[in-house]
């Protein structure tokens, strides 16, 4: 097992990673308080809520809810069930919330912990990769409202995070794949030897071997954890987490939340920003080609549908938190691991929106 201490502004929480950690007691015991209430869906309850069982046996008072699946499913009337179930558990400022899946499960029962009674502890169970290396670290919570993603949220950091990597084996091809988005992302922004390593070990990534994901975990939650630990709000460094996220999160927007997983969608949008990034002079000829080759070594997507219209991905990159002053601020690349955030005029957007 190893351990990575994040720290934040009220102290630190470790990240734990390893594994066969969901039935390890004694990482738990240090974490759980007060009343429990487990949170996740539908396919991870049938693999894996078996085995919080050893964990879970002495607490006396603990309830559970199973989610239905997707994106979809990251809404406020799904946010108000579970601080009902609070209400029903009788849950005080000293209980624990448990979330126990992939991103959504992650960022819903983060929020609803964020917000009961101001706050409570919610210990990150992430078990998709995705979640494992980018979404159950940092303390962002949140879920979507009907005119885009995240929009309604709150920071709040978890009391742990356990990253147990056997779940990634019961983990839909599609969804793993997902997840190589976001650990190239790191490379990307501030790791050009990862990105390098990540180019030499893509096919042991894609054939999902121990030694090759257990390194490509941690070194990612290192990336995080220094990120969050420098920029807990996004006032700064952390921005650069965004990097194809403003034009993901339009697309699976526009898709309606149907038809790309996140990480894809992160994937085209890395891919359109390192073309925006030479479009304008900033990265070196041959930085996007480097950056999607590597994307479509690991099976993701690179291309827009055609179907997707781009004065509508406008519109929707013009509602992204990031803005301000009313201009579309994006993180772009200077080079391969240098990124930066900038404004950038629609019509140079549109030019790689309709190349």
């Amino acid at each position: 097992m190893k351990v990575i201490q994040v720290a934040h502004r009220g102290g630190e929480y470790p990240v734990y990673i390893g594994q066969g950690l969901l039935a390890t007691t004694s990482v738990w015991s240090r974490h759980l308080h007060g009343r429990v209430l487990v949170v996740t869906d539908q396919t991870v309850a049938e693999h894996y809520l078996a085995r919080l069982k050893p964990v879970l046996s002495e607490i006396d008072h603990k309830q559970r809810v199973i989610l239905p699946e997707g994106e979809e499913q990251k809404t406020l009337a799904n946010w108000q069930r579970l601080i009902d179930e609070l209400v029903e558990l009788g849950a005080q400022r000293d209980a624990t919330v448990v979330a126990l899946g992939g991103g959504v499960i992650g960022d819903m029962a983060g929020f609803a912990a964020a917000a009961y009674m101001r706050g409570i502890g919610v210990i990150q169970v992430p078990t998709t990769l995705l979640a494992q290396v980018d979404a159950a670290v940092g303390g962002k919570t949140g879920v979507n409202l009907a005119a885009g993603k995240n929009l309604v949220g709150a920071f709040h950091s978890p009391a742990a995070v356990i990253v147990d990597v056997d779940t990634l084996t019961t983990l839909d091809d599609r969804d793993y794949r997902a997840g190589l988005a976001e650990v190239v992302k790191y490379g990307a922004i501030r790791d050009a030897g990862f990105l390098a390593w990540l180019e030499q070990e893509a096919d042991a990534l894609t054939a999902r071997l121990p030694d090759a994901l257990m390194e490509a975990v941690f070194r990612s939650v290192g990336n995080k954890a220094e990120v969050v630990a420098a920029d807990e709000r996004e006032a700064g460094e952390r921005a650069l987490l965004n990097f194809g996220h403003t034009f993901g999160h339009a697309l699976e927007t526009a898709t309606g939340y149907q038809r790309f997983r996140h990480g894809e969608a992160v994937a085209i949008g890395m891919g359109l920003a390192a073309r925006l990034s030479e479009w304008l002079g900033l990265a070196p000829v041959g930085t996007a080609d480097r950056l999607l080759a590597l994307l479509r070594r690991l099976d993701l997507p690179t291309e827009l549908p055609d179907d997707v219209a781009a004065d509508r991905l406008l519109a929707l990159m013009r509602l992204d938190k990031k803005n301000a002053a009313d201009q579309i601020r994006l993180v772009l690349l200077e080079d391969i691991g240098r990124a930066v955030v900038r404004p950038c005029p629609s019509d140079d957007i549109r030019e790689v929106l309709m190349p």
